[in-house]
């Protein structure tokens, strides 16, 4: 697929803004961001991405902006499209003095980045994709798990890991050797008629799709687990499926040596996805 392509941004509202060199975000990481789809200038499934953009924030401490300023962002910059483009709305703590101490009244800056939408391959949706087994491991810090922080350094490592166009994405385990989620993606395992997808209180991110999945899953018949997910087992599984907000639900087709025949879950869900 195609390297998505920075078009147009907002910082704080303006086109002629510059992100200040003492802004925590670009410090320390110190923000959460969101990633959506935007058609015909609205954002899709938008209470759910700010509900968690506002529940990100305020695990970290940081004041979200209002869905109306974020809306009348994303109304600007996007006025002209109509076909789908990728919205990424970031939020920082803003500016702050050198050192970890929080700014007692620091003002957050937020971010809107229009992108293109990614050329997927069309064989990913019909046939589904191979993963790669990355070697870098997901650390523990429950405080931060779940959430979509821009300290993302274990996926850079990770992505890193692999050259091959043919890989869709990688998938990464935590300290035990348990399946968490892949560098860009959420993942399910199917047993039967039980759809798993891996616990997320010490690591990991919870992403939007994956919640709809998760509300979802019961209208094709399936019950679903949030547990944890041992490498082995998700080898066993009789089906297994990624997730994003972009291209919605891939089927898995192989994990290093193994793989798995094609099967209809990844598709079914993207039709629900899309009601």
């Amino acid at each position: 697929m195609t390297t998505t392509a920075i078009q147009e941004y907002l910082i704080n509202g303006s086109k002629a803004a510059l992100l200040s060199p003492l802004d925590r975000g670009f410090a320390y990481g110190d923000g959460v961001f969101r990633t959506l789809i935007v058609q015909n200038g609205k954002a899709q499934h938008w209470q759910l991405h700010y509900a968690k953009l506002l529940h990100d924030c305020h695990v970290l401490g940081i004041v979200c902006p209002g869905s109306s300023v974020l809306l009348g962002d994303i109304e600007r910059l996007f006025a002209d499209n109509a076909q789908k483009a990728v919205a990424k709305i970031i939020v920082t703590r803003g500016e702050g003095d050198r050192g970890y101490s929080m700014p007692s009244l620091a003002q957050p800056t937020r971010v809107l980045i229009k992108s293109v939408f990614p050329n997927y391959p069309v064989e990913a949706f019909e046939h589904g994709v191979r993963l790669y087994l990355c070697q870098t491991r997901l650390g523990y810090q429950p405080k931060l798990a779940g959430i979509k922080h821009l300290n993302r350094l274990e996926n850079v490592l990770a992505r890193a890991e692999w050259n091959d166009p043919a890989i869709a994405d990688g998938l990464m385990l935590d300290m035990e050797g348990n399946a968490v989620e892949c560098v860009m993606s959420n993942i399910f395992a199917r047993y039967g008629q039980t759809l798993v997808t891996p616990d997320l209180t010490r690591c990991g991110v919870a992403g939007v799709t994956r919640q709809r999945v998760i509300e979802l899953a019961s209208a094709l018949g399936y019950r679903t687990e949030i547990r944890q997910l041992p490498l082995s087992e998700l080898m066993d599984a009789d089906e297994v499926t990624i997730s994003n907000s972009l291209f919605g639900v891939w089927q898995v087709r192989a994990l290093g040596e193994k793989s798995w025949q094609a099967q209809p879950l990844a598709s079914q869900l993207r039709k629900l996805l899309q009601g």
